[in-house]
């Protein structure tokens, strides 16, 4: 049978080469992994190239360098014994074919140097394991040991040996199996998950950071519960996000049942998803309902409650942050808001609209509203046509009072009329309480409707409210 060959995949300038320079230095030279992997499934060209080079990967890094004509410089991880070049926009990492074995207490192995199909008996799936030759002689053919091209065919996620050993060797691979599932929307062979469910706690000696780079990847993915129900599916969820698995379940108590509010989430994460590639507000649709698990209560008259759930929610969302090392700053403060007025628009969308409450709404919001319009709006996960049309036609006049509020108010990111500084001189006052309480009975007169926000009204209220709290304006 003949060598199946992929000249056209070599197109890019920089194969070139490294095809001279692996001449030059007599090496055996391949592309592997992504590249590879992306151009026979035509995911577009790829960025990053992976070359393994059956030697010193390093000396072919500083050879190609030296033949390209811009001469670019050569990064060296020498503990990795991996180089890193850069050619226009796309980046090509160099390695020496390597030959791997573990101890169990790390997920760093023993490396030694090793043939090709060492390095390919390493990689974790046999889709990343597939080769191209940039030797001359055999320019473009595919080595393919473990049936990676039928496995891209059949669309499965497979690991080259057995499964038990490659996860429990390396556990960030469980998370990557489900990663490149969700992204590639392949299904893991059935041998592969039940060794992932067997390796679950193996996860635990993975740091926060790998794991939190593999769900961004699986949050950005164009339907991000497929790789939430495999993390559950498999166990690992707990591990990673107890909060999420602790919304599963359906209870009943005197014939009123809730909605399981985990599936709920994941379908107003695929929903958000359709709209908008922000990360961090796929992630306010992933955490809108944590507080509903330790909010939960019975009521006989009026059945099941989560009275609170955002404001719990809001707190979690910092807990969860902290523990898995994200950002404490204002991705997560935007996440945070973002979970505490969850509710917020639903409420107004459910009564009948008044100015107030949107200006409110407005006000608490700033700028953060319109990503706070597309989370409600990916909060109706409702089966019933009727409701679901009822409930989007109330956000579309929501968004409408929004705009003609907005438009006529002005308290988008609100700035009082009157200055704290302007009380103080008015008054002959000292810092005080009194300050405070015009400042806020202004906002609150604005935000009601009472007064118009603008300087002249603002000002006759200061007065009146002054009078009120037995101040005396002092004459200019």
């Amino acid at each position: 049978m003949p060598v199946p060959n992929f000249p056209e995949a070599l197109k890019p300038k920089i194969f070139e080469v490294i095809t001279q320079a692996s001449e030059e230095l007599n090496l055996e030279t391949y592309v592997i992994g992504g590249y590879v992997r992306d151009f026979l499934l035509k995911r577009g060209s790829a960025k990053d190239i992976d070359i393994v080079a059956v030697g010193s990967g390093i000396e072919l890094a500083e050879k190609v360098a030296s033949l390209l004509p811009h001469k670019p410089k050569v990064q060296v991880f020498k503990t990795y014994g991996t180089a890193m070049l850069r050619d226009g926009d796309i980046e090509v990492e160099f390695v020496g074919a390597r030959k791997e074995s573990y101890n169990e207490n790390s997920r760093n192995p023993v490396v030694e140097n090793g043939s090709l199909e060492d390095d390919q008996n390493r990689r974790d799936f046999t889709i990343n394991a597939l080769a191209l030759s940039l030797n001359k002689n055999t320019l473009g053919d595919l080595v393919d040991p473990f049936d990676g091209i039928v496995d891209l065919e059949r669309e499965i996620i497979r690991t080259p040996l057995d499964p038990d050993i490659t996860y429990s060797d390396d556990p960030l691979r469980m998370m990557r199996a489900i990663r490149f599932a969700t992204q590639l929307d392949f299904t893991i062979e059935r041998k592969s998950l039940e060794a992932i469910s067997a390796n679950k706690d193996r996860i635990k000696i993975i740091t926060k950071e790998r794991i939190v780079d593999e769900l961004h990847k699986i949050m950005l993915s164009k339907t991000p519960s497929k790789g939430f129900l495999l993390l559950e599916k498999t166990g690992l969820l707990p591990y990673i996000l107890p909060e999420l698995t602790a919304l599963k379940g359906i209870e009943e108590k005197e014939g009123q049942k809730h909605k399981d509010n985990f599936y709920h989430t994941l379908e107003v994460v695929d929903n958000i998803s359709e709209n908008t590639e922000d990360l961090w507000l796929r992630w306010a649709a992933l955490l809108h309902d944590i507080g509903k698990a330790p909010t939960k209560r019975f009521h006989k008259k009026i059945g099941w409650t989560f009275h609170g759930h955002e404001f719990v929610g809001s707190k979690m969302v910092f807990k969860l942050f902290k523990r898995l090392k994200m950002p404490l700053n204002e991705k997560m403060k935007f996440v945070q808001k973002l979970v505490l007025m969850s509710s917020r628009p639903i409420v107004i969308a459910e009564d009948f609209v008044t100015d107030s409450a949107v200006r409110r709404l407005i006000f608490d919001a700033g700028d953060y509203l319109e990503s706070l319009m597309t989370l409600c709006e990916a909060d109706i996960t409702t089966k019933n046509p009727k409701r679901y049309r009822k409930y989007h036609n109330n956000f579309k006049t929501v968004r409408q009072k929004i705009e003609e509020v907005e438009e006529r108010d002005h308290v988008r990111n609100f700035q009082p009329p009157v200055s704290g500084e302007e009380i103080m001189s008015t008054f002959d006052l000292q810092p005080s309480k009194e300050i405070g309480i015009i400042k806020e009975a202004i906002k609150e007169a604005i935000l009601e409707g009472e007064i118009p926000n603008e300087y002249e009204a603002a000002h006759a209220f200061m007065l009146k409210k002054g009078d009120e709290l037995g101040l005396e304006a002092v004459k200019s």
